[in-house]
């Protein structure tokens, strides 16, 4: 079957701009064209929109992207260097995962502080006793009853 531009943007869930846009960069040279030069999509281009859209979110440049994607086009040649590459993003990708894993991990500790001032009618509650300082140990506090819970959103949410 032969998809329209709009069509191929629909399905994917994107917009016409964004498979132009994709073309400008040298994205979509698996693309064919219509006699007026109009874009048409394959059912087995939607595999390469796939991983396109995958790296793209995962941050990767565009101008790797189109290198990957010319490799995957040049057949059977570039399979390792496809792995490699792959397998290097994948890595990116995990330390991004962990660093937003910690955010989370200290936003959702901001708020069961600030859930638990709230309920407490004073934040002087994690504070050292006699100063206006957080108790170095509420951190601590946090944690065990993190272990405690079975839904984190029973500890943090209001």
């Amino acid at each position: 079957m032969r998809y329209s531009i709009g069509e191929a943007a629909e399905k994917i869930g994107t917009n016409p701009s964004t498979l132009r846009f994709y073309d400008k960069k040298g994205l979509l040279p698996f693309v064919d064209r219509d006699e007026a030069g109009r874009q048409k999509f394959k059912d087995n281009d939607f595999n390469f929109l796939e991983v396109i859209q995958c790296l793209k979110k995962s941050g990767v440049p565009v101008k790797d992207i189109a290198k990957f994607i010319n490799m995957c086009l040049q057949g059977d040649g570039t399979l390792k260097k496809r792995y490699d590459y792959l397998d290097n993003e994948e890595q990116v990708l995990e330390k991004k995962v962990q660093e937003m894993q910690a955010r989370l991990d200290f936003l959702r500790f901001k708020k069961w502080y600030y859930k638990t001032s709230v309920e407490a009618g004073t934040e002087a509650i994690h504070f050292t006793p006699g100063t206006n300082f957080v108790d170095p140990t509420t951190h601590d506090q946090y944690k065990e009853k993190l272990r405690e819970t079975s839904d984190i959103h029973d500890l943090i949410d209001l």
